[in-house]
């Protein structure tokens, strides 16, 4: 992975970079990290951090005795610690960080998960960098996405990701278990995953954390599927950040088996149903089939049946009546009925607020025809 092939990247760290010796937040390894986010920023790439350790810099503030924490005792510890851990990665930059919590419930609604998506997007436009963890002071076992391995490959998907960085405390993946096998050989490069590739993780010892290689695997599959390409490296070594900002990655590379434009495009041509119809005028018609542009209010003549924020809809030509895209909305349909023909700046004062300037943003739009 060469950081000059990429504009945006998810860069997931472990709660024993966090916090080494499980119980308190701690800069040891950080320090390396913050150093290459602030390069990767320098070079004009966006970041978006997905940071594990909140339970762990909560760790001394409960008492859980010997024993692995109760679900209880592991959220009362979040919620110490997440204050904890965002402080602790503030004092690394001189730019401002925002704290994002989320669920798998987030994540699986429509409607947040297009928040979330829009939150990321002006986060970092206004060059803030994103921190994101598991809200595990409310997640129940129903909507917690388990571990922030997969929740790094979700972070990656909703925030459009390049790829996803996994910093681990290991290399990467071997043919078998380092820890057990002196002779174990690195993997440098998957180009599939399968049940072969499975068959190679191991587990985890570490109380407070959830992952292993298992999840990492989990994670590059679903990011690579998606067009984004995954790279598992030892966070704890500096020398594996020198050699990312050089453009020699050492690690497992986990090769995208599709481009990212072309996955998504399909996504949404293919995959998703349209919940309903849009008709616009010839401009907007022009200035989305000739200059990607989004779809805005003030270009829409009428619509036809109903669907809710963050579903898919088809974009039709009014003079036509050929479909010409399909997109996901950001408008309700009974509120997008109330601003179509409105400017953008008309929509607040109509509907009392608003939640995006466009209708279906050009990220969130492929044309029939591409």
């Amino acid at each position: 992975m060469n950081l000059h092939n990429w504009d945006r990247l998810v860069i997931k760290i472990g709660s024993a970079l966090i916090a080494p010796g499980g119980e308190a937040v701690s800069g040891q390894y950080l320090l390396a990290i913050a150093h290459f986010i602030t390069e990767c920023r320098n070079m004009g790439k966006e970041v978006i951090l997905v940071s594990s350790g909140s339970v762990a810099a909560g760790r001394l503030a409960v008492n859980s005795g010997d024993n692995v924490p109760t679900m209880a005792q592991k959220q009362a510890m979040a919620a110490v610690g997440q204050m904890k851990m965002m402080a602790n990665w503030q004092r690394f930059f001189d730019f401002p960080c925002a704290q994002v919590l989320l669920t798998h419930g987030d994540l699986r609604d429509r409607r947040r998960y297009v928040n979330i998506k829009n939150t990321l997007r002006e986060l970092l436009a206004n060059d803030i960098l994103p921190i994101v963890n598991e809200n595990d002071t409310v997640a129940t076992q129903e909507i917690k996405v388990g571990d922030n391995d997969n929740l790094g490959a979700l972070v990656a998907l909703v925030g459009e990701a390049d790829a996803l960085l996994i910093c681990s405390d290991i290399d990467g993946l071997f043919d078998k278990d380092p820890n057990k096998h002196p002779d174990a050989t690195l993997i440098p490069q998957v180009e599939k995953i399968d049940s072969t590739i499975y068959g190679l993780a191991g587990g985890t010892l570490n109380k407070l954390a959830t992952g292993g290689m298992l999840t990492k695997i989990q994670a590059a599959e679903k990011a690579t599927t998606q067009g984004i390409d995954t790279l598992i490296i030892n966070g704890f070594k500096r020398i594996s950040f020198d050699a990312l900002i050089k453009g020699q990655p050492n690690g497992t590379l986990f090769k995208a088996t599709s481009a990212k434009t072309k996955a998504k495009k399909h996504w949404l041509r293919h995959t998703l149903k349209a919940q309903g119809q849009v008709f616009i005028d010839p401009g907007a018609v022009s200035a989305i089939k000739n200059k990607g542009a989004s779809l805005l209010s003030s270009g829409i003549t009428s619509i036809q049946d109903q669907w809710l924020k963050g579903e898919a809809i088809d974009i039709i030509d009014a003079q036509s009546n050929q479909p010409i895209a399909r997109g996901i909305v950001q408008y309700d349909a009974a509120d997008l009925m109330k601003i179509k023909g409105c400017r953008s700046n008309e929509i607040e004062a109509i509907l009392g607020y608003r939640p995006s300037e466009e209708v279906v943003h050009r990220d969130d739009l492929a044309l029939i025809t591409e």
